[in-house]
């Protein structure tokens, strides 16, 4: 994997087309991916050690050493960090996740994709991971019911797609859909329907909730691409797609929403996991805290407008 990061990361900046354009859309293995991959590895080959009838006497993987990946915190984009970023273009964390306005100012300007809104509108509100949304059968969602079944999953390695099922047993889960999100899936539903009958036996009869123009459903890697290019155009600082998952959780977590709640909805195997990686103070919720704490300390009652926020957990 380090020789593969070396061999990327020189054909990038090679000066011949042909060179760079040999690993296009080809991904530096990160840090936390080599952790994960050896994880993995060291699970295998420690069962292979304890049954008797696989040769294998050492655990190789348990031996092999990795630098520290501590797990990031992802960071808000205040209007501080966005005046900053407007000036140099520096972007202060790897993991950043907009304001519940910026969310709202990004749906709003992605409604001219209509291809793409009802999806981007899924994920951020219900913190679908990338995989799942485009891989969201309409058999799994059940609108009368208001719920949807994550059952299923594109898994992108390289360029190449395969479906399976969620990587660990929370991930196979049921989401709650809210009564707004109801309302852009059941219009999606009735464009889509319009545009299948339009399109007649060119249609690709996909089973998908979220297509292209011809059924198909969506690369994983376009949607991002698409992702990004509507941010940029909204005038938004940036963010990856899956800074809307983090989005979602923290906005449900500020909004005062039980965090084993939040943790099921998201598919995580545990709450203390969720809450320390997904919550996201937001400036309006942590200014609330702050005057609430103050006016104990004054011996005074937090103002109305203060104590009806959300409190942090």
């Amino acid at each position: 994997m380090r020789g593969s990061n070396v061999h990327i990361l020189e054909c990038r900046d090679s000066a011949d087309p042909k060179v760079w354009a040999s690993v296009r859309n080809q991904r530096v293995i990160s840090l936390s991916t080599k952790h994960r991959i050896r994880a993995t590895l060291r699970s295998a080959l420690s069962d292979a050690v304890r049954s008797p009838e696989e040769p294998v006497n050492i655990n190789a993987a348990s031996h092999s050493r990795l630098p520290s990946c501590p797990r990031k915190k992802p960071l808000v984009w205040t209007p501080g960090r966005v005046r900053q970023w407007e000036k140099d273009g520096s972007v202060l964390g790897e993991v950043m996740v907009w304001t519940p306005e910026q969310t709202r100012t990004f749906l709003a300007h992605a409604r001219k994709y209509v291809w793409l809104h009802p999806l981007f509108h899924l994920i951020a509100v219900k913190g679908l991971c990338r995989g799942e949304a485009v891989g969201l059968p309409w058999s799994h969602t059940r609108l009368t019911d208001a719920e949807a079944d994550i059952r299923t999953q594109v898994v992108q390695l390289s360029w190449q797609t395969f479906t399976s099922i969620p990587k660990s047993e929370a991930g196979q889960r049921t989401i709650t859909l809210d009564a707004d999100t109801i309302k852009v899936l059941r219009g999606w539903k009735k464009f889509q329907n319009q545009a299948r009958l339009q399109a007649g036996a060119e249609w690709a009869d996909s089973g998908l909730v979220f297509t292209r123009q011809d059924g198909q459903g969506w690369h994983p890697s376009h949607v991002s691409d698409w992702f990004a290019r509507i941010a940029r155009a909204a005038g938004l600082p940036p963010i990856t797609l899956h800074g809307l998952r983090h989005g979602a959780a923290s906005m449900a977590l500020a909004a005062g929403t039980d965090v084993k709640v939040v943790s099921a909805e998201l598919g995580h195997s545990t709450a203390h996991f969720t809450q320390d990686t997904y919550q996201t103070v937001f400036p309006e919720v942590a200014k609330a805290a702050a005057e609430a704490t103050a006016a104990l300390l004054r011996g005074t009652t937090a103002p109305a407008e203060v104590s009806n926020l959300a409190p942090v957990r």
